[in-house]
């Protein structure tokens, strides 16, 4: 309530109001008004920079901020769900996958290595939660190195064992002559009588006796190298390149069911029992050579034998006598 204010009246002897001039009041109230305004837009000022009041500008702000921190938080959840089953595919590919097919393990070190070198983050440094945003790419770019590389792996383990199935294809695993076709296992590899000078040498191969014209087996998948008699002693021959370093030669045929050049699985008929060459009687002279160093063929004999059968055969082959070439 505004002040009153008196004057002594020395005519009347009374103190008497005084009446405030119209103009003045008006003066008065304006600079109220003013005084009003400056303080309160000083105060609004002084308020909008503490962090007592927030705008609905930074309100919102903070509202999204809070939610990216969430979004953030949920990411490294995921990261952590991802980086659990990533280890234990990267584990059995050391332990089970690349052992099988004897390649080397990835070194852990290599997996999980980060970037080196020059500041790859340096965009991302300057706000308030620049360590949350530059801790989250980090693990994801490594975890996106792991999966390159586990990929690459994966791309490695699918060669080798596509390499391993066509190897496990090709490698002599047959009996070229079926047991029912033969007479007897007449000679196998080690120190043999020569038929014709009755010395002793070493025989190279196999010899199955069985009657002229019984069907011969190519002993894998191969290719056909040779169908032909010029070589020494071998007659009409087939040779079979294999791949892997794997050859296998059938001599003393009497004729042939494949030609040079041509593509052979396992079990195919490739020609027929005969005793061209040289040769004392009808019989397949058959050999297994690897590296260019003939190897014995009774190791090569576990697809199509029984253990009693395997045993047989050994049993016979081991026998020093009398070969047929």
């Amino acid at each position: 309530m505004a002040k009153v204010k008196y004057y002594y009246d020395s005519d009347t002897l009374s103190y008497r109001r005084i009446e405030p001039k119209k103009g003045k009041k008006v003066l008065n109230v304006f600079l109220f008004m003013f005084a009003s305004f400056l303080f309160g837009t000083l105060g609004l000022i002084v308020l909008l920079n503490t962090s007592l009041v927030n705008t609905p500008k930074e309100l919102s702000q903070a509202r999204e901020l809070k939610n990216y921190e969430l979004q953030f938080q949920l990411l490294n959840k995921k990261m952590a769900q991802i980086e659990e089953v990533l280890a234990n595919v990267e584990d059995r590919d050391n332990n089970i996958y690349r052992l099988y097919f004897e390649a080397d393990p990835i070194p852990n070190e290599q997996r999980t290595a980060g970037f080196g070198g020059v500041n790859r983050y340096k965009d991302l440094e300057g706000y308030n939660n620049s360590d949350l945003i530059i801790g989250a790419t980090k693990r994801l770019e490594k975890l996106q190195k792991r999966l390159v590389i586990q990929s690459k792996s994966l791309d490695e383990i699918t060669e080798l064992a596509e390499e391993k199935a066509k190897l496990l294809t090709s490698i002599p695993a047959i009996q070229p002559v079926r047991n029912k076709d033969l007479k007897r296992m007449a000679s196998g590899y080690g120190w043999r009588s020569d038929p014709f000078t009755k010395v002793r040498k070493f025989h190279y191969g196999m010899d199955f006796t069985a009657p002229r014209g019984t069907p011969i087996y190519a002993t894998g998948d191969g290719k056909v190298i040779r169908a032909d008699n010029r070589a020494t002693g071998y007659g009409e021959h087939i040779r079979i390149d294999h791949g892997f370093g794997y050859i296998t030669i059938y001599a003393h045929l009497s004729k042939y069911k494949v030609r040079k050049g041509q593509q052979v699985k396992r079990g195919d008929i490739i020609g027929y029992v005969g005793s061209t060459g040289r040769s004392q009687a009808p019989h397949l002279h058959y050999e297994v050579w690897k590296d260019e160093k003939r190897i014995n063929p009774i190791n090569f004999y576990y697809g199509s034998l029984s253990a009693a059968e395997f045993e047989a055969l050994l049993k016979a082959a081991s026998q020093e006598n009398q070969s047929l070439d």
